[in-house]
């Protein structure tokens, strides 16, 4: 088949309603527990499918599985026993006697040994070892003059963050693991029905990590239909091969929606530049020269994460700091404010009044500015976000 075309970068962005109900409206336990957001949890769970002796009663079988993996990937005369290990967590390496710190160790989060094998595992959402000593790693599987290989556990391989030895160990991902286990349970329909329990936790485990999202509803469909039909892309749906062609279409979809997203928080980084640098030239400028009480003194921009898309505009002491808020942290602020505005354009700049000292905000409200406003430069006369600024600290707002 020829090369498949590139995309319309319209489509990611007309797909991503549908998709991202598809998304949210999805039970899984997992998610429900929000498990598998810090490696410890993870580990814990791959540490029971590993042991033998666990209560998922499938016996060595993801030992074996694991080993099969392993061996995969290494020459035929490194290559260790399938099965018969012992399995061990938290497994601190050689090197730190005497002087254990809990927050440098190198810390092996799975350890599988036996007399003459073992297998150390750093779980890590990437291969990466993120400053562990893969010597100290590769030292402790090897005590004893055993056989030992180093594992990478991981959700996602990203081959060029394994640095200074960690090219060396093996890279196994938890859906490569995962669908390996799939494929045996779906075919023991013995163990399925003798263990229901066990089985519904592996579906979701499954579910989680190996085949993402469910199935839209017919109404998202539907959307996802008419945005392929709409943006061009309909033509995909009459070649051949299919699985080939889906399989390409969710890259370049993937692709895509990578640089949109990139693209977009580098674009959330300039408004952010361009509204300090706004309020250090002029706003607070034009606010002070207003303000009957609690000028402002210093321009801010310390936040991170959720709250990184703010300026703030600190007054004198005594007075609340008022943020000039935009894009995701207007969302989260939209959620939290006590009245809520109806149906907010987030192409906007919002302004907002902090409500207590400790945090919050007492009312939200749009400002008229847009982010393609700042973007090309505010005038030094225009003063729609001086007269939000006045608006919001007026007493009418101070309740």
């Amino acid at each position: 088949m020829a090369d498949s075309p590139a995309i319309a970068p319209e489509l990611v962005t007309a797909l991503v309603p549908s998709l991202s109900r598809s998304l949210a409206e999805q039970f899984n336990v997992f998610r429900v527990m929000r498990h598998g957001t810090h490696e410890k949890q993870l580990s814990n769970v791959f540490a029971w499918l590993l042991d033998a002796q666990g209560t998922h009663e499938l016996g060595d079988v993801p030992q074996r599985l694991f080993l099969d993996l392993v061996n995969s990937a290494i020459p035929v005369g490194r290559r260790l026993p399938s099965a018969g290990y012992e399995v061990a967590q938290e497994v601190v390496a050689p090197g730190h006697e005497g002087k254990l710190d809990p927050a440098s160790a190198d810390i092996s989060d799975i350890v599988l040994s036996s007399t003459d094998a073992a297998v150390v595992v750093e779980n890590f959402g990437t291969s990466d070892g993120h400053g562990h000593d893969y010597r100290r790693y590769l030292a402790l599987g090897t005590s004893g003059g055993r056989d030992a290989i180093v594992v990478l556990l991981c959700e996602r391989h990203v081959p060029h963050l394994q640095r200074d030895g960690w090219e060396n160990a093996v890279v196994i991902t938890y859906a490569g693991f995962l669908k390996a286990l799939r494929t045996h349970v779906t075919a023991d329909r013995k163990w399925r029905r003798q263990h229901p329990d066990q089985h519904v936790f592996l579906r979701q485990l499954f579910e989680h990590f190996v085949e993402g999202p469910a199935a839209m509803n017919t109404d998202d469909t539907l959307a996802f239909l008419t945005a392929m039909c709409k943006t061009g892309e309909s033509a995909r749906y009459g070649q051949r091969p299919r699985d080939r062609v889906t399989e390409e279409f969710g890259e370049l979809i993937a692709a895509q929606a990578r640089r949109q997203l990139e693209e977009s928080r580098a674009l959330l980084a300039s408004v952010k530049r361009g509204l300090r640098d706004y309020a250090n030239s002029t706003l607070v400028g034009q606010v002070n020269e207003l303000i009957s009480a609690g000028p402002v003194e210093k321009v801010v921009t310390r936040f991170v994460g959720q709250w990184e898309w703010c300026v703030e505009l600190q007054r004198s002491e005594g007075h609340r700091t008022v943020f000039l808020e935009f894009g995701p942290t207007a969302v989260v602020q939209q959620g939290r404010a006590p009245q809520k505005l109806d149906d907010p354009d987030y192409s906007q700049i919002f302004v907002a009044l902090e409500s207590t000292p400790e945090g919050g905000v007492s009312h939200l409200m749009p400002t008229d500015v847009h982010l393609a406003d700042v973007l090309t430069g505010l005038a030094s006369d225009d003063v729609r976000l001086r007269d939000a600024v006045l608006d919001i600290v007026s007493d009418m707002h101070i309740a």
